[in-house]
């Protein structure tokens, strides 16, 4: 899969510098482009190559119409933080996660423009760009920065302003991809941000392989089927989260 990935990176960046088609999905903010489409579709034909009796649940609806984790599923994001992307042509990420009976078993988050490719799982541990990654430090809160959704901040959903004053400072990027990717780098002690499942169901499975926690902002389990407030932290920060948060 890392060689798809790969190959994949090569497609978006040629077309990103050819003409977009870009609509709205459902608000001026929530954005499509045709190279979403696209490549939605190449991972999508390259994982039925890949596991032809697996299931695809796919951002653009490309792929299957999944309401249960059993079996094989993979969970795809063609291009995460697309206004990113058609805005700033940077700063935005591929992902795959795959699951077996609900377990995270695979990962991969590409931040393209960087060329960062993170990839593994628990069996075989966490790559980036092919070399073994190690566990980001335990740091709790107020000892590093925090990743932090534009919207959930300026609202103060979950007392994010609070969760803020108490961090050395918000890092706002607009790509769950990217910023789980600087919880998995040790750069932010942790993200949280109200997401789908294709947001982050590859991070989860490369968190909780590098021993970081992946909940709701209130401590629950995630359910990969459905959307809510995630956060992906040290063990540390993010006991200070959940703290602060309630």
């Amino acid at each position: 899969m890392q060689a798809v990935m790969k190959a994949d990176r090569q497609r978006v960046l040629v077309a990103m510098g050819s003409h977009l088609t870009v609509a709205e999905k459902t608000s001026r903010r929530d954005l499509v482009t045709n190279v979403d489409h696209s490549n939605e579709d190449y991972l999508v034909e390259r994982i039925r190559e890949l596991d032809p009796q697996a299931k695809v649940l796919a951002e653009e609806g490309r792929g299957d119409h999944v309401t249960s984790m059993r079996g094989h599923v993979w969970i795809v994001d063609p291009i995460d933080g697309t206004m990113n992307f058609v805005h700033q042509r940077n700063h935005f990420a591929i992902m795959v996660g795959y699951y077996v009976d609900g377990a995270p078993t695979l990962g991969y988050i590409y931040d393209v423009v960087a060329d960062r490719l993170f990839a593994g799982g628990p069996v075989v541990g966490v790559t980036l760009n092919g070399q073994p990654l190690a566990a980001p430090a335990d740091l709790t809160l107020s000892e590093g920065l925090f990743g932090a959704s534009g919207p959930l901040l300026i609202a103060n959903k979950f007392q994010m302003q609070r969760v803020i004053a108490a961090s050395l400072g918000a890092r706002i990027l607009g790509s769950a991809g990217v910023q789980i990717a600087q919880v998995l780098a040790g750069e932010l002690v942790g993200y949280l941000s109200y997401l789908r499942p294709w947001d982050f169901a590859a991070g989860r499975v490369l968190a909780e392989t590098l021993g970081l926690v992946v909940t709701q902002v209130d401590g629950t389990p995630v359910n990969m089927l459905s959307s809510g407030a995630v956060l992906v932290a040290t063990k540390r920060a993010h006991r200070a989260v959940l703290a602060l948060a309630k």
